[in-house]
């Protein structure tokens, strides 16, 4: 369910009573307090964030909560995916219990991935569970992590091992915070709504095909429905599969490979999108190579992720390295490998019997090939 309300379009997650609001508009973070007042009933909030979102946007976040008549406490973390740890999250909870933040407090998350997985993470098992809001400031953040209700953190061994499913009881969405994102950043989270057309909405990818010079001048039409789709499309997942049992899983096609190629280079190599765009190719030549995929939408598919300027191929692994880490990746089913792959560009198969020949061959291939 989607409507507008005073230039915010909301998208529902209807999760029964676990449901929640995504709310998406320009310029809006002023409004946010009055927004948390409306399903967040203790006074106290902390505002979850790292040193650069702080500046740009805790001001403007903590003057309307506090308008609103919440008492803020600031948590920080340092930037980047090296700190989404144990000890980070060990960090926040010295912070709530020094605050005396009790079971009705609320964490809010303001900023990327790392931020919201991390936040959720520690606001789903500080105090067995407190009420949790994403505020999201990238693009990645904004189409994807945010919505679902995965919280985690790291391990020196995989990506997001130690986590759970908690929902939050909103997001909130101001694209503008999307202006001041470098560049980088911008384009990894378009790995992301490339990915959905690829595995459910051929009308979205044909969009980003046509539409590339709006979306990448972050036009504000375009930029919100690339942002309103891809919320659309998530939420319809996961009201179908919160818990990743079966239809979930489509969610990462590209992951599988991806996440071994951010595992193996220590999470300093790639940002997590271009990790998933690398992998989403792996994923397109794999199932050329298993004839479940026309060479042609392959190419098709790979053409857009280059069209947004993301890489195609990974440098300095080694295949068999590759296919090692995969097989701790917490989606291993059985001692299986699931892998996410195209049938037509719109539709994916789960497939967990890809030949460990045909990976090396596809990986070995990719490596070579040039940009």
């Amino acid at each position: 369910m989607t409507h507008w309300d005073g230039g915010i379009i909301t998208v529902q997650v209807d999760l029964g009573d676990k449901g929640y609001p995504i709310y998406i508009g320009e310029n809006v973070l002023t409004e946010l307090g009055g927004y948390v007042k409306k399903v967040c009933a203790g006074r106290k909030i902390m505002v979850v964030t790292n040193p650069t979102v702080r500046a740009l946007y805790g001001n403007i976040v903590m003057e309307s909560l506090i308008q609103a008549g919440f008492e803020v406490v600031v948590g920080e973390i340092p930037d980047g995916e090296g700190y989404k740890t144990l000890d980070s999250a060990g960090l926040l909870y010295d912070v709530a219990f020094a605050n005396g933040l009790d079971r009705s407090c609320t964490i809010l998350a303001l900023g990327g991935g790392v931020i919201g997985d991390l936040a959720g993470f520690v606001a789903a098992t500080y105090m067995r569970g407190v009420p949790f809001i994403q505020v999201p400031t990238t693009l990645l953040a904004q189409v994807d992590s945010s919505v679902g209700g995965k919280v985690a953190v790291n391990h020196p061994g995989g990506k997001n091992i130690i986590g759970a499913f908690y929902q939050p009881k909103m997001v909130f969405s101001d694209i503008n915070t999307l202006r001041t994102l470098p560049e980088r950043e911008f384009k990894a989270g378009m790995a992301e709504v490339i990915k959905y057309g690829v595995i459910w909405d051929y009308g979205l990818f044909q969009f980003l095909e046509n539409c590339h010079l709006a979306v990448k001048e972050l036009k504000v039409q375009e930029i919100i429905k690339v942002v309103a789709t891809s919320c659309r499309i998530k939420a319809r997942v996961v009201e179908q599969d919160e818990t990743e049992q079966g239809l979930r899983a489509i969610l990462n096609y590209g992951h599988t490979f991806g996440h071994a190629y951010e595992a193996l280079t220590g999470y300093k190599e790639y940002v997590h999108g271009e990790a998933v765009a690398i992998g989403m190719v792996s994923a397109a030549l794999t199932a050329v190579k298993l004839s479940m995929l026309a060479p042609m939408e392959a190419d098709r598919i790979i053409s857009l992720i280059r069209l947004y300027q993301l890489p195609v191929k990974f440098a300095a692994l080694e295949p068999s390295d590759i296919i090692k880490s995969m097989y701790h990746d917490k989606k291993v089913l059985a001692g299986k490998v699931r892998f996410v792959l195209p049938e037509v560009i719109g539709k994916v198969s789960i497939v967990s019997d890809v030949p460990e020949t045909v990976l090396e061959e596809v990986l070995s291939e990719q490596m070579r090939e040039s940009e």
